[in-house]
């Protein structure tokens, strides 16, 4: 499976032998991590996606990816998958920068590209949530298109549902 690429970022399907990198929190030669990178949550992803390539086998294009920045290559954060569509085509999705790529609209533009990337496949709903005081990451789904869904004490829950899978419509 190839990159998604948008205007700015390199979207990188990980492999089973760069997240064992990313867990063991050393690069490779020729991998460039931003300072900071792969923070707790690219690690906790990371072990996830080890988790399901070992017990079920690898879960791509539904498994995590690597954002990384086109113009220096650096990797900068991750979003992806929790898992493929289940029964009703509905996925949940994740994503997380390291703090100094924050506030420059990569969340929202690797978000969106992987919206339309799920919508393209036949997925029909994507459901994310964020914790109350992260309104940083509730802004990035939003921005990306997606709608407040619900909450609970924890979290607030956002989703987008297409009656199509079309992604150009």
């Amino acid at each position: 499976m190839g990159d998604l690429v948008t205007a700015r970022l390199v979207l990188h399907p990980m492999t089973v032998g760069e997240a064992e990198r990313v867990v063991a929190g050393e690069s490779h030669r020729g991998a460039r991590w931003a300072p900071g990178y792969p923070t707790d949550g690219d690690v906790a992803a990371a072990r996830r996606f080890l988790g399901t390539c070992a017990n079920t086998g690898d879960p791509q294009p539904f498994g995590i990816y690597e954002i990384r920045r086109r113009e220096d290559g650096q990797a900068i954060g991750g979003l992806g998958f929790h898992g493929p569509a289940d029964e009703n085509g509905s996925v949940t999705i994740g994503y997380g920068l390291i703090p100094s790529a924050r506030g420059k609209g990569y969340a929202s533009e690797a978000l969106r590209e992987l919206l339309l990337f799920a919508r393209a496949r036949g997925v029909t709903c994507v459901k994310g949530d964020a914790d109350h005081d992260n309104l940083g990451s509730q802004h990035v789904m939003v921005a990306a298109g997606m709608r407040p869904a619900g909450q609970d004490e924890r979290v607030r829950y956002f989703e987008i549902a297409w009656t199509d899978t079309n992604a150009t419509g």
